[in-house]
């Protein structure tokens, strides 16, 4: 199998087109959603905030994305990429200068947590991306579309500490801040203008029902049901952590309703769940249009260690240099740990290469194995290393991290084309899980410990991975007159 090259400045192709201004509508999503990260440090003084006060609005800023990468992935694939990225773009900004306007602890960690909607723009575009791309490039195409969307993280990072300090005085944050906020809310009005759902006489794949993937089996239809319970147990920690045996930023009567509120949501899920795939279990599944639901799980589990674990890194790195080297700067810190997602430039189109050339399974256990390797290392920095080589093994780390997560979205869009938004949507949510879990765990431990922790977990998705089987053939999809179109997969 050969990977067709990808001509990124040939911009009279309308798929280039596509690939470049949806990478970018990304690229805004992160900036806006880790424009605190590289401030934490003059946040945490300007409102004199304790170090677990600061760890929980970093929990926060993951939380919500969990349930918001589902029902987005949703929207996605009934509604449409262009509208729903351009809604998400405008919500977004205006949530990110709430933010930057916020007078009190209690309204950061309230627009922290609504700021997590934000993160839910990567799966919009892994449709987008699915729709204008072929079997042979859309690994490349999603990897680039990665990463150099996550790579606002690090422009967030590089950038917004000088801003801050160009605008100077108190508020010189709130200025940088706000700014990400603007410029999203603009570019969602671009974006609805410019790009479309698919290319020029192409068919736009639904799914039949709403509310849920369609499975194919009873086995797969219990098998989903048992893979949405650790989406809710996140968020349930994240309300542990927050209740009054802990940081006691919810009262216990809050803390109780939120634990009922989850319960009862998981059970309306469920319901909604089988009335979607309520024929499909009665009367059984045509041997063509099936699929294997294990495909779905693997990747759900990969992706919780590969951006589960960057999330997390992302949102911790400025304070692990600043409290690790002494003598450096807030501005310092945050150029440092930009390497860490500055990779992603490289590392996802990379990883998607490897997958459309090596295959999906093989591609994505290497790159799990580098992952764990990497976050030893990551373990054993201490003050007695030289910062450059620090650095380089934080860069080393990440390409493994990022490379890997690019590897997970070049398969994702050939196990069903229809509902691309919607497994997007379950893979990005898991990690989103994966950060809540990593974040909760630093809020326990030492940086060491925290990054061990990461790295024995790669182990686990790496037994998961195996059980992955290889896309191939073609897949099946319903044309709207009722007639089928067999995709290319290989």
């Amino acid at each position: 199998m050969t990977t067709e090259k990808i001509r990124l400045l040939n911009f009279s192709d309308p798929k280039i087109k596509t690939l470049h201004i949806t990478w970018f509508a990304f690229f805004l999503t992160f900036m806006v959603w880790f424009s605190h990260a590289p401030l934490m440090a003059i946040i945490k003084e300007a409102f004199d905030l304790t170090t677990p006060e600061v760890k929980a609005l970093l929990i926060l800023n993951v939380a919500l994305t969990i349930p918001s990468r589902i029902v987005i992935g949703t929207l996605v694939d009934k509604y449409g990429p262009r509208s729903v990225f351009s809604m998400l773009l405008m919500i977004g900004g205006v949530i990110c200068v709430g933010f930057a306007s916020a007078q009190n602890y209690e309204q950061l960690a309230i627009l922290r947590f609504l700021s997590g909607f934000i993160g839910a723009g990567f799966v919009i575009g892994i449709r987008m991306v699915s729709e204008w791309f072929p079997a042979k490039q859309v690994g490349i195409a999603e990897g680039i579309y990665g990463g150099w969307g996550n790579f606002g993280s690090a422009a967030a990072a590089m950038t917004l500490p000088s801003l801050a300090l160009m605008f100077g005085g108190d508020d010189g944050w709130r200025y940088a801040i706000g700014i990400t906020g603007v410029l999203a809310f603009v570019y969602g009005i671009i974006y609805r203008r410019i790009a479309r759902d698919t290319p020029k006489g192409s068919t736009y794949f639904k799914p039949k029902k709403h509310g849920g993937l369609e499975v194919t089996s009873k086995g797969d239809f219990y098998f989903y049901l048992l893979m949405n319970v650790p989406m809710y147990l996140a968020l349930a920690v994240l309300t542990w952590k927050l209740a009054p045996s802990n940081l006691g930023l919810l009262n216990d009567t809050a803390a109780y309703s939120i634990y009922a509120i989850l319960a009862v949501v998981f059970i309306v899920q469920v319901r909604a769940i089988y009335h979607v795939n309520e024929d499909n279990l009665k009367h059984g599944v045509p041997e063509i249009h099936r699929y294997k639901f294990k495909q779905v799980a693997v990747l759900d589990v990969a992706y919780f260690v590969t951006f589960g674990s960057e999330l997390a890194v992302v949102s911790m790195l400025p304070l692990f240099f600043l409290d690790t080297f002494e003598g450096l700067s807030a501005v310092q810190a945050g150029l440092l740990a930009s390497g860490f997602a500055f990779m992603n430039l490289v590392a996802r189109p990379t990883g998607g290469h490897f997958s459309d050339k090596y295959g999906r399974r093989k591609a994505l256990s290497i790159l799990i194995c580098g992952l764990a390797v990497g976050y030893f290392v990551l373990s054993q920095i201490d003050g007695n290393w030289l910062i450059p080589v620090a650095v380089i093994a934080t860069m080393g780390c990440s390409f493994f991290v990022q490379a890997g997560e690019g590897a997970v979205f070049a398969a994702v869009p050939l196990i069903q084309r229809r509902m691309t938004g919607q497994i997007a949507g379950m893979a990005g949510a898991y990690g989103n899980v994966g950060a809540v879990c990593y974040l909760t765990v630093l809020s326990f431990v030492d940086y060491s410990t925290f990054f061990m922790v990461i790295g024995a977990s790669a182990a686990v998705a790496l037994i998961f991975v195996q059980f992955m089987d290889e896309p191939s053939g073609h897949m099946a999809e319903i044309l709207p007159d009722g007639t089928v179109q067999l995709i290319e997969v290989e």
